[in-house]
């Protein structure tokens, strides 16, 4: 018997899956949600892609106090069953390359506008999340337990082994997708790699795959994926 995930870790898990979030910040002492993409930094930090002229941008730029809300709830007769969390703190400019090129993995149309003069990219810093993972299952995270571990060997091998999985081995990911996730259709990609896991798109549908044990390096992760493409492979 395995023990449950850490209210962190369940929080986690579900930042790391969506690709979007409703983005809450003030205006004019209102409060103002919005839509906006995301991608979470390896560790976990939410990242955001915003242009100056957005009033999301302009508020923050007035009061850097925001939270996100990642919704996991989709498909469930009753929503409120499912899992979401709220997470607040302080959105600053993340001027790394790493980091775009990682959001720009993440979502790919953004590559068309993200060299446009008036877009940045944001980081949010959490100061703390509410999880809410079901009826009576209510926990408040703090900031610093909400993010994995750095693994600075991983994040600089992480644009490799991308490429190498996507150019050498598009069968094996259609595989994750299908046999591991019950996904149809060919042409799944990996976007991202992680300490916890790995990020797949195909068009407009994203997924993810955790890894049975954390990862902190490119061995590691190769480790992970060989198996996971053993157990796929099994499924057949």
């Amino acid at each position: 018997m395995t023990d449950a995930p850490s209210p962190a870790a369940t929080a986690r898990r579900l930042m790391r899956a969506a690709d979007r979030a409703s983005l809450a910040t003030a205006q004019q002492g209102w409060p103002y949600a919005s839509l906006a993409l995301v991608a979470l930094a390896q560790e976990g930090s939410p990242l955001l892609l915003l242009s100056n002229l957005a009033e999301h941008t302009k508020n923050l730029k007035r009061d850097p106090r925001a939270s996100l809300l990642f919704d996991g709830t989709a498909g469930r007769v009753d929503p409120l069953t499912g899992p979401r969390v709220t997470v607040m703190g302080e959105v600053a400019e993340a001027a790394d390359p790493a980091l775009l090129a990682r959001f720009i993995r993440r979502h790919p149309s953004a590559e068309r506008y993200a060299g446009f003069a008036d877009f940045r990219l944001y980081r949010l810093q959490a100061a703390r999340a509410h999880l809410v993972a079901g009826f009576g299952r209510i926990d408040w995270v703090e900031g610093e337990a909400l993010l994995s571990p750095p693994a600075p060997a991983l994040q600089a091998a992480e644009a490799d082994i991308l490429a190498h999985m996507n150019a050498d081995h598009a069968r094996t990911i259609d595989l994750y997708a299908d046999r591991l996730l019950g996904l149809s259709g060919e042409g799944w990609r990996l976007t991202g790699v992680d300490p916890e896991g790995t990020d797949l798109r195909r068009g407009g549908v994203v997924a993810r795959l955790d890894f049975r044990t954390p990862v902190s390096d490119a061995e590691g992760a190769r480790a992970e994926l060989v198996r996971l493409a053993q157990s796929a492979r099994g499924m057949g």
